[in-house]
């Protein structure tokens, strides 16, 4: 049975929510963000006719722009939004999968033979409009690669439909990074050979593609011809994440545990930003000797920055470890999560701080957590059966200064 696949899409879904709130907005050039060194988290139609786009410094997007009105965002008001999306969906699809904030897949095959696919999926989203004043796009093809490309091509507020038969007249004019997978360095390898339509990578053999690009080659050459197998994941809330730290040895040393809660701060961000999760509640657990056991929490601004969560965790724990009785465990929680990437939260963040969270993100992936860390919290290195450390060389004092150390490694 050929595949019914739904992507949809809430159209410059910050702005809208600001729009949705006051009407003034509507029809200006807007851009979310905030800081002169911040970057765009979302901007309008309107701004991006001046070649605005997201995850642009906000001094050059005013340049390109200066009429441009600039708002801080506020996560509270786009969480629950999309929550409300996400509920309405829910309700009617039969496999919903909800991929980011502001973006969903449905899989909807065989409902053919009950309804018409495209007419369900129409009078789906004329719902989430009518009922949340939120504008969304659609399309509906065989797979999630070719609908997520179609939603773009129809945006704003396009709804269209690859039938089968058509998937590779419609991809080949198009530019190789409509292709999800295609980023920057991707596309400029392609284009000094030439390769800059989807036309022309689908005509390359995809052994050449393997030995230009690696593993990723012959994925990338199945995209270019529609092929994608992917299933549609069904939703499920994520509550939080955690980690904790018995030790081997219950102790007193205060510089110990701040490094400690460091080491713990960096993990669970780098999960959460991985996993494209930010986090709204920050809970720190403590266990005396005599088995104790007390926490203490506190609600942020949704984020998944270190430097913003270590702030808050090493406050929070400088509150609740109030005896001076030695610790048997220290715990750290981020819950309240709602899904979102890192750019779109750090409204007040530089383009710098941005570019070092994505580099030091990227050598973990490729070498391990442990590959590149803060000086602070490298002593932190969790045991995957309980998580139990030993007792180390003490440091004089915590610096927060992000210094690195990265991992000496022979090869």
């Amino acid at each position: 049975m050929t595949r019914a696949i739904v992507h949809m899409d809430l159209d410059t879904f910050f702005v809208s929510c600001e729009r949705r709130t006051n009407s003034e907005l509507n029809g200006i050039p807007l851009i979310i963000g905030g800081g002169d060194r911040g970057v765009v988290a979302s901007c309008s139609y309107e701004a991006r006719k001046y070649g605005v786009r997201s995850a642009m410094p906000i001094r050059m997007a005013l340049k390109l722009c200066p009429d441009a009105k600039v708002m801080k965002g506020d996560m509270e008001l786009y969480s629950q939004l999309s929550h409300d999306v996400t509920e309405i969906l829910q309700e009617k699809a039969p496999v919903l999968e909800k991929a980011s904030i502001d973006e969903f897949y449905m899989d909807i095959t065989g409902m053919d033979k009950f309804h018409g696919s495209y007419k369900w999926t129409n009078e789906l989203a004329q719902k989430v409009i009518k009922e949340t004043g939120l504008p969304i796009s659609f399309s509906l093809s065989i797979n999630k690669t070719v609908s997520k490309i179609a939603t773009g091509e129809g945006k704003p507020v396009g709804n269209l439909q690859i039938p089968e038969q058509e998937v590779q007249d419609f991809l080949n004019p198009l530019s190789i990074q409509k292709i999800p997978m295609v980023g920057a360095v991707t596309f400029q390898l392609l284009s000094r050979i030439g390769v800059r339509k989807i036309q022309t990578l689908a005509e390359m053999p995809a052994e050449v593609l393997q030995q230009m690009i690696g593993k990723n080659g012959l994925e990338l050459w199945k995209k270019a011809h529609g092929i994608d197998h992917t299933p549609v994941e069904p939703y499920t809330e994520r509550k939080s994440i955690s980690t904790e730290t018995t030790f081997s040895q219950d102790t007193i040393d205060l510089a110990k545990l701040r490094r400690i809660l460091l080491g713990m701060v960096e993990k669970l961000a780098f999960q959460l930003r991985a996993e494209q999760w930010l986090t709204s509640t920050v809970t720190v657990k403590i266990r005396y000797a005599n088995f104790d056991t007390e926490t203490k929490q506190c609600r942020v601004a949704y984020t998944s920055a270190d430097h913003v969560l270590t702030k808050n965790v090493i406050e929070l724990f400088e509150k609740v470890y109030q005896r001076r009785m030695r610790l048997r465990l220290i715990g750290v929680r981020f819950s309240g999560l709602v899904r979102g990437t890192y750019q779109i939260d750090l409204f007040e963040d530089t383009q710098e701080m941005l570019s070092l969270y994505e580099a030091m993100d990227k050598m973990k992936s490729r070498y391990g957590f442990d590959a590149v860390m803060r000086c602070a919290g490298a002593h932190f290195k969790p045991n995957t059966k309980d998580e139990i450390l030993k007792e180390k060389n003490n440091v004089s004092q915590l610096s927060f200064i992000p210094f690195i150390t990265l991992r000496h490694n022979s090869a």
